[in-house]
C-alpha cells in the first residue's frame, strides 16, 4: 500500500476515532468536574454566578482532557494502521 492509498484509507476511521473521543472525554470531563468542582455542571464563560477562578479552571481541565484523549485515540489509530497496512498513515 503507497502512503498516499494509507493516509485516504487512514480518514474515514481518524473521524469516527475523533467523534468517539469526544465523547469520551466529555463524559470524563463532566466526572472529573463533579470531583473538582463539587458540582454536577461546569460553569459556562457567561455564568454570572461563577466567578473567574472557578471558569477558567473548568476551562483548563477541559482543555486538558481534550487534548490528551485526542492524542492518545489518534497515536492508537495511527499505530493501529501501521500494524495492518506497515505504513504510518502521516
Amino acid at each position: 500500500m503507497t502512503r498516499r492509498t494509507t493516509k485516504i484509507a487512514y480518514r474515514p476511521v481518524g473521524w469516527l476515532a475523533g467523534a468517539g473521543a469526544g465523547a469520551v472525554a466529555g463524559l470524563l470531563f463532566k466526572q472529573t468536574w463533579k470531583l473538582v468542582g463539587h458540582d454536577d455542571d461546569a460553569p459556562n464563560a457567561t455564568d454570572e454566578d461563577r466567578g473567574w477562578g472557578e471558569i477558567l479552571l473548568a476551562a483548563a481541565i477541559q482543555g486538558a482532557i481534550f487534548a490528551l484523549v485526542k492524542a492518545a485515540v489518534e497515536r492508537a489509530g495511527a499505530t493501529g494502521v501501521r500494524r495492518a497496512t506497515g505504513e504510518w498513515p502521516a
